[in-house]
């Protein structure tokens, strides 16, 4: 190719040029039609009179708008004569690994158990790939992504070293729904591109059927590696005990190597027992630089072309200034943009959404102010009720009709003594969600002090024979004197920025206040700011809640999967 033709990086705009021409030779050739003074005034003084006319018979307009054309043709062709060379570091050879979580994976026949060697074979296996994506699919009756893809080693040990059974909120072994999981992980993270490797010990008829409709006529890209051995070995639980069956003999679960290996046969992949080297990974060709990989040591020069095009927009730019001050056809497109509406413009307003900047006047103790901020009705209640506003905060929770809504609701109507609308605003809030317990406690609460105001005395009537205008003595109000028994409606159940509004455990007391997250995420409290405590009380109050915050890896895996599972099954509703 010659050194001034240019490379042209998307060379189908050249359809256009036709059309272009065309359109530019009818313009070109367009009859001029004649005004009205030019029929009314003598030819003689129409070179002098008729500026306008002398001006619509130049046809320089017409050789301006056929070089923007053709500049603008040039640009959207992408030319180029420079190559860019990129160097590469990553290996392009992304791989998701299901691995089975069932009880028949804490069969010892593998000591010390199957789940323990597939756990190292996999380390083994993320070790041997540095630069390579991997992610990681835990199933059982569901499936979940316990990586995505990734080369972040340390992270997956962590989360594979608290990985248990007990985690996965459904029972079962779909590995038809963890193949399903893979894929979408590769679609999404590597354009469809890459391998999955199957760690399981056994795989019934149903999902060996839909796992070979999902591969289609790619089955090579699944590889499975059999875990345990085909004498199989008992599960001991956790109090020493074996697992038995319906009938009362030990569960023996075995590997179904027949089995495995020719289903990978059926598809076209490849099958290896696990064994205590690493033979067993070379033969599934998990170790090799195969398809175009790189090993660990290579790097690769992609050649690429620089788009050079944006150069021509320069002249570009520069005949549609001219040509905007002419008063050309360039400026038609400026009549169709309609003009915004004029509104007042703060600072906040470039950087931050309505419900962030009501957030952070939350946080400066600005209540008030951050309710007429929130577009978040949720949101907008909470302001109201750190202002004292209750009535206006139960409108607010009143907008939805989660439990976490109805208990927030409920905290304002005892705010503002509707002790019975409070009650059967907890009494919603405990329909959706029973297992809620500040709704339980603060409704007996309210039932209590509905049962003490039903109790009280009556004021004392006047007595027979009183003289007249002698005022008689009564009891005093019951909205007077103090009840041993009061809710906890200290703060509402407030959400972490950026979330929705939820309700979690009311605390016990003031001092005990937290502010939890939503209730969906089956999370722990969060911290509530304390405005009305004294500093020390507040300093407790948060000690004590960052004691509550959970470290176990273990337990977040299992709300995470739980939530998830129950996310689809409100989708397969």
């Amino acid at each position: 190719m010659s050194a001034f033709w240019p490379h042209l990086l998307r060379p189908f705009w050249l359809l256009i040029v036709p059309l272009l021409i065309w359109l530019l030779w009818r313009l070109w050739h367009r009859q001029r039609q004649i005004g009205r003074w030019q029929r009314l005034l003598p030819e003689t003084f129409h070179a002098a009179l008729l500026t306008r006319g002398r001006l619509r018979n130049s046809r320089l307009p017409w050789v301006a708008l056929g070089l923007a054309w053709l500049l603008a043709c040039l640009a959207l062709l992408g030319p180029s004569w420079q190559r860019l060379e990129q160097p590469s570091l990553k290996r392009a050879d992304p791989l998701v690994v299901l691995l089975e979580t069932t009880p028949a994976m804490l069969a010892a026949d593998s000591p010390p158990s199957r789940l323990e060697q597939a756990k190292r074979k996999l380390l083994d296996l993320i070790e041997s790939r540095p630069d390579a994506q991997t992610a990681v699919v835990v199933y059982a009756g569901s499936a979940h992504t316990l990586v995505p893809l990734s080369d972040d080693l340390a992270t997956t040990a962590n989360l594979l070293n608290v990985l248990s059974p007990a985690l996965m909120p459904e029972p079962g072994r779909r590995a038809d729904l963890a193949v399903a999981q893979g894929l979408a992980l590769l679609e999404q993270g590597a354009q469809g591109r890459g391998r999955l490797l199957l760690m399981t010990s056994a795989i019934d008829d149903a999902a060996q059927q839909h796992i070979a409709e999902l591969l289609g006529g790619r089955g090579e890209r699944l590889a499975i590696l059999g875990i345990g051995s085909e004498q199989g070995a008992p599960i001991a639980g956790e109090d020493g005990s074996f697992l038995k069956d319906e009938n009362g003999a030990i569960l023996i679960p075995r590997l179904d190597n027949a089995g495995l290996r020719r289903f990978a046969a059926e598809l076209g992949g490849r099958y290896q027992q696990a064994r205590l080297d690493d033979a067993d990974l070379r033969n599934l060709g998990l170790l090799e630089a195969s398809g175009g990989v790189l090993k660990q040591d290579e790097t690769t020069r992609l050649d690429a072309w620089l788009d050079q095009g944006y150069w021509l927009l320069l002249p570009l730019l520069l005949l549609a200034a001219c040509a905007g001050r002419r008063g050309w056809l360039f400026c038609l497109p400026l009549l169709l943009l309609q003009p915004q509406p004029a509104r007042a413009l703060e600072f906040a307003d470039l950087w931050l959404r309505p419900d962030q900047q009501g957030q952070r006047l939350l946080q400066a103790q600005r209540p008030g102010e951050a309710a007429k901020r929130f577009d978040d009705p949720r949101w907008q209640g909470i302001a109201l009720y750190r202002a004292g506003d209750y009535a206006a905060a139960a409108e607010r929770f009143a907008t939805g009709d989660s439990a976490s809504d109805h208990y927030n609701r409920g905290n304002a109507l005892a705010r503002s003594e509707q002790l019975e609308a409070a009650l059967e605003a907890y009494e919603q809030a405990l329909e959706r969600q029973p297992d809620l317990a500040p709704a339980q406690r603060n409704k007996a609460l309210i039932e209590e002090l509905l049962r003490q105001r039903q109790q009280e005395p009556a004021p004392e009537q006047p007595q027979t024979g009183e003289q007249p205008g002698t005022e008689a003595t009564s009891a005093p109000p019951p909205s007077a004197q103090t009840s041993p028994t009061t809710p906890d409606t200290t703060q509402p159940a407030t959400p972490p920025p950026n979330a929705e509004p939820g309700a979690s455990e009311a605390p016990a007391n003031a001092s005990q206040a937290s502010e939890p997250p939503p209730a969906e995420a089956d999370t722990e409290d969060a911290a509530t700011p304390l405005e009305d405590l004294p500093a020390r009380e507040r300093q407790q109050a948060m000690e004590q809640w960052i004691r509550q915050i959970p470290d176990d890896p273990g337990e977040l895996l299992r709300r995470k999967f739980l939530y998830e599972q129950r996310k689809r099954q409100e989708l397969n509703r």
